[in-house]
């Protein structure tokens, strides 16, 4: 038997979880540096106003990493599952790109002094 606590108990869940969606959806920013790294090692810093292509050749693995208009994506890799390559072009502070089989990851950082955390 369902009681009135049980019902504003999952209302109280139900509006918390909305607030951390609403504030994940609206809390990037247009991002100004991509950071990649490979391994978990800072591989390089760019500019995402600039124009370029990347290429990462480790060992067995090739990625190919395009900045364009903006945003970057990743244009070719050699993995099997060439999730990384659906992903698309990212362009917000919170964005990444993960090639988790060829462990390289691309990530949109913002200007400097901006904050990506909430302190109350």
């Amino acid at each position: 038997m369902i009681k009135k606590a049980d019902v504003a108990l999952f209302f109280v869940i139900l509006t918390f979880g909305l607030l951390i969606s609403w504030f994940s959806l609206t809390g990037s920013n247009q991002g100004e540096k991509v950071i990649v790294t490979v391994e978990g090692a800072l591989y390089g810093t760019y500019s995402l106003s600039q124009d370029q292509e990347i290429e990462i050749i480790d060992e067995n693995h090739i990625n190919h990493i395009t900045i364009k208009d903006g945003a970057v994506s990743m244009s070719y890799s050699n993995c099997a599952n060439q999730v990384c390559i659906n992903t698309g072009a990212i362009s917000q502070t919170k964005d990444s790109i993960v090639c988790l089989p060829n462990k390289v990851m691309i990530e949109i950082d913002g200007k400097d002094g901006d904050a990506d955390v909430i302190s109350g």
